[in-house]
């Protein structure tokens, strides 16, 4: 998606959407960005996020629930860039994000709550491809979201553009 915006989508299939109401600020060099959810559940720990950045991203969104934390960054320059690599469009995190100036070259998207230069920890701890929920929404694989500057929509499906 890089024509449809969120409000447009959201006037003509409002019965169908869900709104995130967290506020959401953009990182990646791309502000618009939809695809299928993958999702992933962690705190302060990135791991196993890590192992989930090295997979097929075949064009999907990871929604990675961090438990709003704003104390360690879910996600730095380096593993953004392997996102982008591994064919992920993009990533939303209920929590933080560092490197925030080189994550601005990087062109997949990222929406998150903050920035802070702290690095996360490396156990392993958490779940891929479980429900998540944050912002009001329940966050499921498969489900569809929609991503631009003036928010964050969530679908069953993929919605006709």
């Amino acid at each position: 998606m890089t024509d449809i915006l969120t409000a447009d989508l959201h006037d003509a299939h409002s019965d169908k959407l869900q709104m995130c109401s967290l506020p959401m600020n953009s990182y990646g060099r791309r502000q618009a960005f939809s695809g299928p959810v993958r999702t992933l559940a962690t705190m302060e720990d990135t791991k196993l996020a890590q192992e989930l950045f090295r997979q097929p991203g075949d064009g999907a969104v990871i929604v990675l629930d961090g438990g709003g934390s704003t104390r360690t960054a879910m996600l730095g320059d380096v593993n953004a860039e392997i996102l982008k690599e591994n064919g992920w469009i993009g990533i939303v995190i209920n929590g933080v994000v560092r490197d925030s100036v080189a994550l601005g070259k990087v062109d997949i998207g990222i929406k998150a709550l903050g920035v802070t230069p702290v690095r996360s920890a490396k156990t392993g701890k958490g779940a891929i491809d479980i429900p998540v929920a944050f912002g009001n929404i329940l966050f499921e694989p498969g489900q569809y979201i929609y991503c631009d500057e003036d928010g964050i929509l969530i679908s069953a499906e993929r919605l006709p553009e």
